[in-house]
């Protein structure tokens, strides 16, 4: 998955640049770049294949490169082989235009052919030059302002994108585009942040903005403006991340997996503790009550990878509990299949990021067809988060190892809940029973920590 970072504000930007790409190495890339401006002046780009590292040497840690507004990227290859040339961000053929893409756009043969008819060439191989000189083409045909230039772009381009922009002539404001992919903006003292995950600006800010499908940005320094996609400016909730720096920091142990492991007692409790009050789980925030338990008759898992394996694990406690029919659905067949839901059921999706993008789609599918829905997801203010009718929050923190471990283990506790108090809700269980599994979920941080505390028995 690619990785991307911008800055603007006050501070030098590549060293900001830097930092933030080496917090979304877990992600996996094969080059990395930046780009930085200096007041009106041409924008410098540096750019490499391989390591982060390769370009941390070329940059002097960032020090060589002068300017207080950035873009960086780390690319995992789409279209176009692992290269220099093919790396981010890209340009157009003036340099007026900047840009670093995450995601995929389909129809970019098209508006590439379209665009070599107007006089534009092409360096790379990638679609996201087809982007950036779509976005010049717009900008310089009907002179139009960046926002006006970047909608006109989005209603062309098919497919899935999270796009930071540069203009030449708006020298200390970056532009953001989404669509399917994901991005946060945050904002602190003056200065404001955007990266395509929470871990690469925790270090800096907490308080963030989460912009929308189909959504347009501008960032200045310490000011943020929203757009949709007719230009029209829209307001955002400020959503402060109750993660710490240090949740996104190895802490001390030789890899993020292994501290993630040692972490699972902490966050499983956490969880747990979220719905637990006087003996009893209490779902009052999920806007799911005992009538509305009771009226469901089906229950839709859906999900992608690991989180699809909860399900299948959650299909077995649920219907060994209730009386309740559990289907569990891979979300990229589930959001393609033509099938009708059953209107007296639920769909849980479940999503460590709360952006898996079958799994979103899925939910989108599910709530056209009016069916209730819970996301089980980690990130606050997701886009899981904030579309599905209810929300249950595990309390993992920042997962960055690939391999998940504490992000898994809290699913299945906040499933294992789940099922309890619709066992309880429809009066499919005994009051001793429910409370003999509730005393049973309450043990398993002990049991965690005695598992993990035997060094002798395991090895890493």
């Amino acid at each position: 998955m690619c990785g991307i970072v911008g800055f603007t504000g006050n501070k030098q930007a590549a060293p900001i640049l830097l930092d933030g790409l080496s917090k979304l190495e877990y992600r996996g890339y094969d080059s990395a770049g930046i780009a930085v401006r200096d007041g009106g002046a041409k924008a410098e780009v540096i750019k490499e294949k391989g390591k982060l590292n390769n370009l941390i040497r070329m940059t002097n840690e960032g020090k060589a490169v002068k300017g207080t507004c950035g873009i960086g990227h780390t690319r995992w290859a789409t279209h176009g082989e692992p290269s220099a040339t093919n790396a981010h961000p890209h340009s157009s053929d003036d340099g007026n235009v900047i840009a670093v893409h995450n995601g995929i756009i389909e129809n970019f043969n098209d508006q590439k052919e379209k665009l070599i008819k107007k006089g534009y060439e092409f360096n790379s191989q990638t679609d996201t030059e087809v982007a950036v000189k779509l976005i010049d083409y717009y900008y310089k045909k009907y002179n139009l302002g960046p926002v006006d230039a970047i909608s006109r772009a989005m209603v062309r381009i098919r497919g899935s994108y999270a796009l930071c922009v540069m203009f030449k002539d708006f020298p200390g404001e970056i532009y953001c585009a989404r669509k399917d992919s994901p991005m946060i903006i945050g904002i602190a003292d003056g200065e404001s942040y955007v990266a395509s995950d929470v871990p690469a600006i925790l270090k800096y800010t907490r308080s963030v903005y989460y912009i929308g499908n189909m959504e347009i940005a501008k960032l200045e320094k310490g000011n943020v403006t929203f757009y949709n996609i007719d230009s029209e400016e829209i307001e955002k909730p400020l959503t402060e991340i109750k993660w710490d720096a240090e949740s996104a920091e190895k802490g001390g142990y030789e890899h993020f997996m292994l501290k993630e492991i040692h972490e699972q007692p902490k966050v499983i409790r956490d969880t747990i503790n979220s719905v637990i009050n006087n003996g009893s789980v209490h779902f009052d925030s999920f806007n799911l009550s005992d009538d509305e338990m009771k009226s469901i008759d089906t229950v839709y898992i859906v999900a992608c990878g690991s989180a699809y394996h909860v399900g299948m694990d959650l299909q077995y406690v649920i219907e060994s509990l209730t009386s309740l029919a559990v289907r569990v659905e891979l979300a990229s067949e589930f959001r393609y299949r033509e099938m009708k839901l059953r209107q007296n059921s639920l769909v849980i999706v479940i999503s460590q990021s709360g952006e898996t993008a079958d799994t979103l789609a899925a939910l989108r599918m599910a709530k056209e067809s009016r069916i209730k829905t819970l996301g089980i997801v980690n990130v606050v203010g997701s886009s899981i988060a904030r579309e599905a009718d209810n929300v249950f929050y595990t309390l993992a923190g920042p997962e960055i190892s690939v391999a998940t471990t504490k992000a898994y283990s809290c699913q299945l506790v906040a499933g294992y809940l789940l099922a309890l108090q619709f066992a309880k809700s429809r009066e499919e269980i005994t009051d001793v029973r429910y409370n003999e599994l509730l005393e049973a979920i309450n043990t398993i941080p002990e049991k965690i920590e005695k598992i993990l505390a035997d060094k002798g028995r395991l090895q890493w």
